[in-house]
């Protein structure tokens, strides 16, 4: 008798944790740990994760496992692993943490339907609902909804009538492509031809195509080739000449882009000092993370590429993680160029069914690299040799909803699992992984100069409030707009650079100073000038612009702020000869647009490109020479202990995208604060001073990395019950943990209601504290029972958006 240990897909706390179900005898062989399965739970067939296989039980009476869903395991052992490690540090449900491994076409899905019970007739049922079950036994569970029926249907629940099935239904399709080859010899296909009347020319020509090419062919091809219906190709099925074949093909995003095959470049001194270290680990199969620091255009990414190509020459693979928006197609080229087919990649902008392709392969070993976004660190390889973390200091990298993991923690707990480096690159590294590469947890390896030994780009911080006084009431300062002119008469190309998408950020009334804000959420609704909408980002409402001030009637209605939909209106307005391009989240929606939007700049048909946080990253075009900030304070007011770090970060990186090849940089930064900080040493791209003067203020407020933060969020529709709800987890918190640990709060949070929901919080900050794991399970244990009271309470450890 073999018992299976299964976790149900049931997010709920009584149902954190495994059940056993007997293995029925024709499974006994074929069942194993990482399968999915459909099991029986209470009335319901759900789908559960197998994640151990045991001899015997603690309960006497088991239920058996329905079927499986799989052949063979969709999580390997280490995987298994790893969702165990993340229930515990993300304090998550152990479903999400099984599920966060898989693509969304894995995910099940379920049919709900209405059935009659066992020996009940229609008939039996209250009128309305006859026509509900015409010819069936049952009917779906919308309708139900539909028809306001689920009153009606409870009462007959109760009396034994009715029962509610659940199908559990794969939402995967794999692809399939219909091919004809013949079913017999070449011979006897000749006399076959010559014995068909003379009526069946386009027959004749099929088995005369077949004699040239005994092999199979695409069914779309052939129609196509030979101008032929497919009816003629269903007569030959029919008379047993030739045959049909469905065959699987994956679905590739790239199969109609032609990867130029790249070769290893030489590697500078610098280079080879840095890389040394790297294929060392990988040759002694040893585990060590390594800080890749180099400023932008030195050269990062070589070092990937040969450090990959050492581990694929000793059969192993390598994950490499780069941020959403620097997925530019320039990063595919890269990898694919150096290793063709060996790479697959995931990341959002694929539909559901090309993931699931991609993440096939990386199942079958068919490649060797996956190339992906925050969720590709889970590709489930087997024998692991890298993993790699570009721009590691992306807040990207962090998932903000179950399970609320930071890749880089995910990437070493793996790299621990499989012996092998795990290298962290960027020109600006979190000020965490700096210090910790102080502190020699990390090593840190340095490459200060560009690779063409190009100096970085000449920055200019311009004073918009001097413009002001000047009467420049522009967004562009005069030296901007000169520069601006200049590069389009060269014939060279600029990045604009704002950090906001639509087109101004609020709507304000002049004589009384009203501002539009969101009805289900404290926050100003933000103009968006295409469809004349103003638009909450947070729960989505939308309202029309108003003509006069719904407070005092009055016609002096102005937009605030800027957007990049108002820079493109005023580009137009001061230099109308200028071709420009925007990229933000509104114009690059659709499939494909965002690297349409890129091979247009790259290929010069525009002299600017104007975007938001998208543009910042990844982009190396040998024709950019100028780089404008519009606004760089845009971050450093909110309220976050990690905003101006966002701040230089950003300015750094954009101001990397300037003279990167041949034709020298420059470099504008406009902004209202340049005596701050980290504004005036991102001009000089000076990290180091930046990295001790930012960590003096960590330390005088206890923020990381001198102190790890756990943030509990508590929301529900009553202000009353969020308030004593967060003073008793704050107390209870208090009462837990030593007195070495800060606890804030319980405060409203910096957006106090969003979508109608109240929120508060409480923040702990601590550096040891054995039993604060503990109490936050505690907490939620306590509290996620409430969902019926409606009370929300969520818990993120290491947060990085405190909103």
């Amino acid at each position: 008798m073999k018992i299976a240990s299964v976790i149900v897909d049931v997010p709920a706390k009584h149902t954190d944790k495994t059940f056993d179900y007997l293995i029925p005898e024709e499974w006994t062989d074929t069942i194993q740990p990482g399968m999915r399965v459909i099991v029986p739970f209470g009335p319901r067939k759900i789908q559960g994760f197998i994640t151990g296989i045991k001899s015997e039980s603690a309960f006497e009476k088991l239920r058996e496992i329905i079927e499986p869903m799989d052949l063979e395991p969709v999580l390997n052992k280490e995987q298994l692993k790893l969702a165990a490690w993340l229930t515990d540090t993300t304090l998550c449900f152990k479903i999400f943490a099984l599920q966060v491994m898989l693509p969304a076409a894995l995910k099940a899905k379920y049919d709900k339907k209405v059935k009659l019970a066992q020996g009940i007739n229609k008939e039996n049922l209250p009128v309305k609902l006859h026509e509900f079950f015409k010819n069936e036994q049952f009917f779906s569970w919308e309708d139900a909804l539909k028809n306001g029926l689920v009153p009606i249907l409870q009462r007959e629940a109760a009396k034994g009538h009715l029962e509610i099935i659940y199908e559990v239904k794969e939402r995967l399709k794999k692809k399939y492509i219909k091919f004809v080859q013949p079913l017999v010899a070449e011979a006897e296909l000749e006399v076959v031809i010559n014995k068909l009347p003379k009526r069946a020319e386009k027959q004749k020509e099929v088995l005369s195509y077949f004699v040239q090419h005994p092999d199979a062919v695409e069914m779309r091809i052939l129609l196509k080739d030979l101008n032929i219906s497919a009816a003629t190709v269903k007569a030959l099925v029919e008379k047993r000449l030739l045959t049909e074949q469905d065959q699987e093909v994956y679905r590739d995003p790239y199969q109609n882009r032609v990867f130029e095959r790249t070769l290893p470049l030489p590697l500078t001194n610098d280079q080879q000092t840095v890389i040394k270290p790297i294929l060392n680990t990988i040759e002694n199969n040893l585990h060590e993370v390594f800080l890749l620091y180099g400023v932008t255009g030195s050269g990062k990414t070589e070092i990937y590429l040969q450090s990959i190509q050492e581990v694929i020459e000793k059969g192993q693979e390598a994950i490499v993680l780069v941020p959403e928006i620097a997925l530019t197609p320039q990063m595919v080229n890269r990898f694919k160029g150096r290793f063709g087919n060996l790479v697959a990649v995931l990341h959002s902008g694929l539909s559901a069914g090309e993931k699931y392709d991609e993440w096939r392969k990386i199942q079958r070993n068919e490649v060797s690299v996956v190339v992906g976004a925050r969720s590709a660190i889970f590709a489930p390889f087997e024998n692991l040799g890298i993993i790699i973390i570009d721009e590691e200091h992306e807040t990207s990298y962090k998932q903000e909803d179950m399970p609320r993991y930071h890749a880089r923690d995910v990437a070493i707990e793996r790299a621990k699992n499989y012996n092998c480096p795990v290298v962290l690159g960027s020109a600006t590294p979190s000020l965490e992984s700096f210090a910790r590469a102080q502190k020699s947890v990390y090593q840190i390896l340095t490459l200060p100069r560009r690779m063409n030994q190009q100096a970085l780009p000449a920055v200019e911080i311009i004073d918009m409030r001097e413009e002001l006084r000047d009467g420049n009431r522009s967004m562009f300062s005069r030296k901007l707009f000169e520069m601006l002119k200049g590069r389009i008469e060269r014939k060279e190309q600029t990045v604009l650079f704002l950090n906001k998408r639509g087109h101004s950020s609020f709507v304000m009334c002049r004589d009384c100073g009203y501002v539009m804000n969101c009805p289900n959420c404290d926050i100003s609704l933000t103009y968006h000038r295409v469809n004349e909408q103003m638009k909450c980002h947070y729960c989505s409402f939308e309202a029309p612009v108003p003509k006069s001030c719904p407070e005092c009637n009055s016609e002096y209605i102005r937009y605030f702020g800027t957007g990049t939909q108002k820079v493109e209106d005023e580009l137009g307005k001061i230099l109308p000869e200028a071709r420009i391009i925007r990229m933000d989240v509104d114009t690059t929606g659709r499939k494909g647009s965002h690297e349409r939007l890129l091979k247009d700049f790259q290929d010069g048909k525009a002299d600017i490109l104007l975007g938001t946080q998208m543009i910042a990253k990844g982009l190396d075009f040998p024709n950019i020479t100028l780089v404008g900030v519009l606004s760089a304070d845009t971050m450093l007011h909110l309220p976050d202990f990690r905003s101006s770090e966002k701040t230089f970060q950003l300015l750094t990186q954009v101001s990397g995208r300037a003279g990167r090849h041949e034709l020298p940089g420059e470099v504008v930064i406009q902004t209202y604060t340049p005596e701050h900080y980290s504004i005036e040493l991102a001009g000089k791209q000076d990290f180091d001073r930046f990295y001790h003067r930012e960590m003096m203020a960590r330390k005088m407020h206890s923020y990381p990395p001198f102190y790890y933060l756990s943030l509990i969020t508590v929301s529900h529709e009553e202000l009353i019950t969020v308030i004593s709800a967060t003073e008793k987890i704050a107390a209870f918190v208090r009462s837990r943990i030593s007195n070495r640990a800060v606890v804030l709060g319980p405060s409203a949070s910096p957006i106090p209601r969003i979508n109608n929901r109240y929120r508060y919080q409480c923040l702990i900050k601590y550096k040891r504290e054995p039993e604060l794991y503990p109490t936050l399970k505690t907490i939620l244990d306590q509290y996620q029972p409430n969902a019926k009271s409606g009370l929300l309470v969520s818990i993120d450890v290491n947060p990085f958006i405190l909103m």
